[in-house]
């Protein structure tokens, strides 16, 4: 069974029923890999449909473009710095709050399938429970990348047990989701004791796939067999064609390959849903934790203020996120978590920094943030604003990237005009007719680090920092 032409249903949940809860989570993939976001190769036909029914959130960023910090910050809603998870390697506190206690707290059959990357350096693979953000049902590797391959996947369940699958890295996954779904029913039909298949237990899962990462290895994009060859042309966006350099030209096709499967496994697990009569009584959002700019702004993948880097395709579809809207506000990762949990009808606790989007969904809010924080780590210590119509950062050069969390002084590194520069071309942070610019950016800039929880920090003039 697919997805096929057809996502019909109530637009409401069955008052009665709260509703379930997936997260189908990539790692690395472009905003632009999607159809809804103009990528002519057809990759993802099921999210375009779920789009198409649901919310498409057109403008949606990670809050730090790195593994760790930025699923700390999905899982908490909040900052990487207040969650202390401001570089790869560092654990999530075992005391946050986070989204896992909060459904759990209200009910839900909680559950986690693939990579985590919050126990900090602690383990490649098997996570303690007192690590597991307050997940019930486990099975997953804390580094994935270190655990698998292509072809090769080892998970850890509850009790630290490995578990071996055969077949594509991603289809392992995408199985075993359908598997929790299918067992949480089956519970459900004996615990309710008449057989009748009521559901007094809804399901928050979980699913965090590597792909379209690459591997790390070998410095590869492992798509299945024969897929790297669908894309052996492949269509080049605009940015990295601009730039030239880095490594597109050799990984493009096998991570396209990756994401055309990511897909596919996307379609299956739908479909589970759909053929349970489920479909329209689950909250389902897809995002990623970070873009891919393929070394074209600096020796590595990720870290860095670019839209390659911090723009990610995000789609909701649910009870009440219906419609086939495309969403124009600026939407960070902090704004997910809130959303989930008042799509669901619970409270978002207090702790959490970022707002829901629903009241969006209702008509315009005329308070919602015109800009989305970025925090920057590894690479350098930043901070970026990113608007409408700027991209602006301040960096601390004297500062260490990898220890440093912040820094007390920043100077002006990058400006970007994206309306005529929307591939971030040419960096205008010296140039003197934008002086009046900069003078804003840097004071908005100011007062969102203070918001984020961090001390009010003193920007300068600085040179450009390259392209």
């Amino acid at each position: 069974m697919t997805l096929g032409d057809s996502l019909s249903g109530p637009a409401t949940p069955t008052p009665t029923r709260r509703p379930n809860v997936l997260v189908f989570f990539t790692d690395q993939q472009r905003w632009d890999t999607t159809g809804l976001h103009g990528n002519p190769l057809g990759l993802t036909p099921a999210l375009d449909r779920l789009a198409a029914d649901g919310v498409s959130v057109d403008r949606s960023f990670t809050c730090q473009p790195v593994c760790a910090p930025s699923r700390a910050s999905l899982q908490t809603g909040q900052y990487p710095t207040t969650t202390g998870v401001f570089r790869n390697g560092l654990p999530l506190p075992r005391d946050t709050p986070t989204l896992a206690r909060a459904f759990r707290d209200a009910g839900y059959a909680t559950g986690y399938i693939g990579k985590w990357h919050l126990a900090g350096g602690r383990t490649a693979g098997p996570v303690p429970e007192e690590d597991r953000a307050g997940y019930e049902y486990w099975l997953a590797a804390n580094l994935l990348e270190f655990t698998s391959d292509a072809y090769e996947t080892t998970l850890y369940d509850g009790d630290g047990t490995p578990h071996h699958f055969d077949g594509y890295r991603a289809d392992a996954l995408g199985t075993a989701a359908i598997d929790f779904i299918e067992r949480e029913r089956e519970r459900e039909r004996e615990w309710d004791g008449d057989g009748d298949g009521d559901r007094d237990r809804p399901f928050f899962l979980f699913l965090s796939f590597l792909e379209p990462h690459h591997q790390n290895s070998r410095d590869d994009y492992p798509a299945p067999t024969g897929y790297s060859d669908r894309y052996d042309a492949p269509w080049v966006p605009s940015d990295l064609a601009a730039l030239g350099g880095g490594n597109w030209a050799q990984h493009l096709p096998g991570y396209y390959g990756m994401v055309r499967r990511l897909d596919e496994v996307l379609d299956r697990v739908v479909s589970v849903l759909q053929r349970r009569g489920e479909l329209d009584d689950t909250v389902i959002l897809f995002t990623s934790d970070h873009g891919c700019h393929f070394k074209t702004r600096n020796s590595e993948y990720k870290r860095s203020v670019h839209d390659a880097s911090v723009r990610v395709p995000t789609v909701l579809r649910g009870p009440g996120l219906r419609g086939g809207v495309r969403l124009p506000e600026l939407v960070g990762h902090v704004d997910l978590p809130p959303t989930l949990l008042q799509a669901a009808g619970l409270p978002v606790p207090p702790q959490m920094q970022g707002r829901s989007l629903l009241p969006l969904l209702h008509g315009s809010d005329p308070d919602w943030p015109q800009e989305v924080l970025i925090q920057i780590s590894e690479s350098e210590v930043g901070r970026a604003l990113r608007t409408d119509r700027w991209k602006y950062a301040a960096t601390a050069p004297d500062a260490d990237p990898w220890n440093d969390p912040r820094a007390d002084r920043y100077q002006d590194a990058y400006l970007y005009d994206l309306h005529s520069d929307p591939h971030e071309l040419t960096n205008l942070v010296a140039d003197p007719a934008y002086d009046d610019v900069r003078a804003e950016l840097r004071q908005r800039l100011v007062q969102r680090i203070v918001e984020s929880g961090e001390p009010r920090p003193v920007i300068t003039a600085g040179e450009p920092d390259g392209a």
